[in-house]
């Protein structure tokens, strides 16, 4: 059975929405994903705005209550009959995070095995078939095949296979 480690944050969890929804309701301001393209989110923001973003991603509830990527659930658990399906996300960066980012993948993934949830900080050392990230340079010295998936901050990467949404990733291993 082939493996696929899938990334949490912009891949099945929307960290940027929740990051936009708090610095608009905090600031008055109404920045949408559209405004971003092509930017990474501290590009297009002001410079004073990063420590509010870095303080966003460090306190313990950001990552409680994320919206869920549509149709990430329904794919991910058809494709778990297929394939060893692994969740590897990088929460080295934000050790308050793993708590929060277990309970939401038990409560939005049930299907999916604990023992399966890899928190890492490089994914390089991921043994796996595929890896369907947004960040490309998680795909860069990943071993396998990387899927890059698209957010706002990678639209002008180049050098992967691509998929725009999940019912991408369905034409990809579930055709």
């Amino acid at each position: 059975m082939q493996r696929i480690a899938v990334d949490m944050d912009e891949v099945i969890a929307d960290a940027l929405g929740e990051l936009l929804a708090r610095y608009n309701r905090d600031n008055g301001q109404s920045v949408t994903k559209a405004d971003i393209q092509g930017k990474w989110l501290w590009q297009a923001l002001p410079e004073e705005a990063r420590q509010q973003i870095d303080a966003y991603l460090q306190s313990e509830d950001f990552f409680e209550d994320l919206p869920v990527i549509e149709d990430s659930q329904e794919i991910l658990q058809r494709m778990s009959q297929r394939y060893e399906i692994f969740i590897a996300t990088a929460a080295m960066a934000f050790p308050n995070s793993f708590g929060t980012k277990y309970r939401w993948l038990r409560r939005h993934f049930p299907f999916l095995s604990p023992h399966n949830f890899v928190f890492c900080g490089d994914k390089s050392i991921l043994h796996a078939d595929f890896l369907i990230d947004d960040m490309p340079y998680n795909l860069a010295g990943f071993r396998g095949e990387g899927i890059l998936f698209t957010s706002p901050h990678n639209v002008g990467a180049i050098g992967h296979r691509r998929a725009d949404t999940w019912q991408d990733v369905a034409k990809l291993f579930l055709a």
